[in-house]
């Protein structure tokens, strides 16, 4: 188990220089959310970007790569065979500590030789176009076929001065191993647990009536199957989100014998709502780890989902939720049937284990005692 012990961020590396690096900074996402924490953490240290999203309310101090003044920055999978060229081009500056916040190729980066400079790496994911195309459908551009075993190869050979790795959780902990043959700590990402907990009494007294499916609306996320759950069990559904699917999930709605509603976009205050409304979050979904399920659980709402990825880890099964073996709809109308014996008081207690201080306490210490 990681050591907790409290680092304040002023006692960190005290005289060393810290570079803190990250992939594209986007408006919104939980990678995003990870390298504020961690600048944060680190708050004397210099933060470096591919390009930051001009419309984000974050990250206005970030300094952009190069990338950033071309038209690369516009279309991820094409600008992937060069993302090494511009992690080794960044800056001319050496540091004494590099930490990078990397889901594709952030942790070759390199501002000093490994003798001098440490280097750590916070992977949300080795790259899923090159590693994992069939998982990920942008992997499957017809441009990467041909360069994806070069870039493979690149991505091992160029990030062999990495000292220590950490792992969003153990799913992505066990494709560093599969991929890269590094070895990892595991900590999980910040979920805010504070936000979604303090509801107020309004939202908290309200009754339970519908099932919830929330996220982008994208093939591997199942949302068709999301209906036909509540189809099967009777309830009332709520799909929350946006995505290229929602055309066909509205014909797939239409069928259902149950009242299926769609809410594109939900503010955060209406997405706390929903969540403290909902009899059950339906999440079949392999996801590495998924913020989703906490968030839900934050709110005392159950979690059904697929037995698998990053629900093992969050979704203690009988007790936070139920995990299902199968993709069938009558195995989770199943488990319905017994959401009902769960403890919502537990549920909320469980999701403090993935807060934002948690987060921010293990990746100190992995700072602690992995950059000296």
């Amino acid at each position: 188990m990681d050591d907790l012990r409290a680092h304040a961020p002023e006692t960190l590396l005290p005289g060393k220089s810290i570079a803190l690096v990250h992939e594209w900074f986007a408006v919104t996402g939980g990678s995003e959310n990870v390298f504020v924490a961690m600048h944060e953490v680190l708050p004397q240290a210099k933060p470096f970007v591919l390009w930051r999203d001009p419309a984000a309310q974050r990250g206005a101090g970030f300094q952009e790569s190069w990338l950033a003044k071309t038209p690369l920055r516009h279309a991820k999978p094409l600008a992937l065979p060069v993302m090494p060229l511009a992690w080794r081009t960044l800056t001319r500056e050496h540091f004494d500590v590099v930490v990078s916040s990397s889901h594709a190729f952030a942790h070759t980066v390199k501002l000093g030789s490994s003798e001098d400079t440490r280097y750590l790496s916070y992977v949300h994911s080795p790259a899923r176009y090159v590693w994992s195309p069939d998982f990920d459908g942008r992997g499957s551009n017809g441009l990467l076929t041909l360069p994806r075993k070069a870039l493979q190869a690149a991505d091992v050979r160029l990030s062999r001065h990495v000292h220590s790795y950490a792992a969003n959780s153990m799913e992505v902990q066990s494709r560093l191993r599969r991929f890269w043959n590094r070895d990892s700590r595991v900590i999980h990402p910040p979920v805010d647990v504070d936000y979604f907990a303090a509801a107020p009494a309004h939202e908290r007294m309200q009754q339970r009536g519908y099932l919830l499916g929330l996220g982008r609306w994208v093939g591997y996320k199942n949302f068709d199957l999301i209906i036909r759950i509540a189809d099967a069990a009777g309830i009332p559904l709520v799909i929350a989100g946006s995505g290229p699917e929602e055309a066909n999930l509205r014909r797939e709605a239409e069928k259902a014998r149950v009242p299926v509603t769609f809410e594109h976009r939900p503010p955060r205050e209406r997405l706390r709502e929903l969540y403290w409304g909902a009899l059950a979050l339906l999440f079949p979904a392999h996801e590495d780890f998924g913020i989703i399920p906490v968030e839900a659980q934050a709110c005392g709402t159950p979690v059904l989902g697929v037995r698998r990825g990053g629900l093992l880890e969050t979704v203690v099964h009988g007790e936070t939720g139920f995990l299902i073996d199968s993709l069938d709809p009558a195995a989770y109308a199943a488990a319905l049937r017994h959401v009902g014996t769960l403890n919502h008081d537990r549920i909320r207690a469980h999701a403090w284990n993935y807060s934002a201080d948690v987060f921010k306490r293990r990746i100190a210490s992995w700072v602690a005692d992995d950059a000296s």
